[in-house]
């Protein structure tokens, strides 16, 4: 009989022990879940404000790269003796070969890369976030700021500076103010510019396009992150 009282103590203590044991582990299993989602609130939050600025930088480039494709218009007309408008010529000639840098706001990424993409639960978001970052955002950056075809002001500045600066006319301060018309050039010459501007313009109308897919990605990448949030 006392036999049998102890098995019964000893059943208890061990079904006491046990119950605790799984109750702390369910507890901070909890704890980890709580703090995981805590992290991934913050980490969204700051991948949705960097979007806000990539977006803007994006934007401002897209333009950037329009008004340089105006500038060629501009430039094509004057090389080929049609009449303009010559109140926007010191735009047109800043804008003609003028580059830009792709800038983009990559903390929030890459503190969830250090944390570990597997941190977001949704497959839909986490995929959409990769995408963007890992290949629309590297494909910027390396047109802009890589790609030979791209850097307008080192491939070409000069040599179209070389026949248009001297019909410009400056002022007692050496800036700007107006251009004989029209220019003479030999028609080797008149080609050969020609063929600078068409290769400018394409090249605009290239990442122009693609500007206006990587705007559209990140808009909608902004979308998925707030309906997470």
């Amino acid at each position: 009989m006392k036999k049998g009282k102890k098995w019964k103590k000893y059943g208890f203590e061990f079904l006491s022990i046990f119950i605790a044991v799984i109750t702390a582990f369910a507890l901070n299993n909890w704890n980890d879940n709580r703090n995981d989602n805590l992290v991934e609130q913050k980490i969204l939050t700051e991948i949705r404000n960097g979007l806000e600025k990539d977006l803007d930088d994006v934007v401002v480039n897209k333009n950037g790269h329009s008004d340089g494709i105006k500038a060629c218009k501009f430039w094509r007309n004057v090389i080929m003796g049609n009449e303009v408008k010559k109140d926007s010529l010191m735009q047109h000639y800043f804008n003609l070969t003028r580059d830009f840098i792709s800038i983009q706001n990559i903390s929030g990424y890459e503190t969830l890369k250090s944390r570990g993409l597997e941190l977001l639960k949704n497959d839909s978001l986490r995929f959409s976030i990769i995408s963007l970052y890992e290949y629309d955002y590297s494909i910027l950056r390396k047109f802009e700021e890589e790609y030979t075809e791209m850097q307008f002001q080192e491939s070409y500045f000069e040599k179209i500076n070389n026949a248009i600066a001297p019909n410009f006319i400056f002022n007692e301060l050496g800036n700007i103010i107006d251009i004989n018309l029209p220019i003479d050039l030999s028609k080797k010459e008149q080609n050969i510019l020609l063929s600078y501007l068409w290769k400018i313009e394409n090249n605009r109308n290239f990442i122009s396009f693609f500007y206006a897919e990587v705007e559209k990605n990140i808009k909608q990448v902004k979308l998925f992150v707030e309906e997470e949030l």
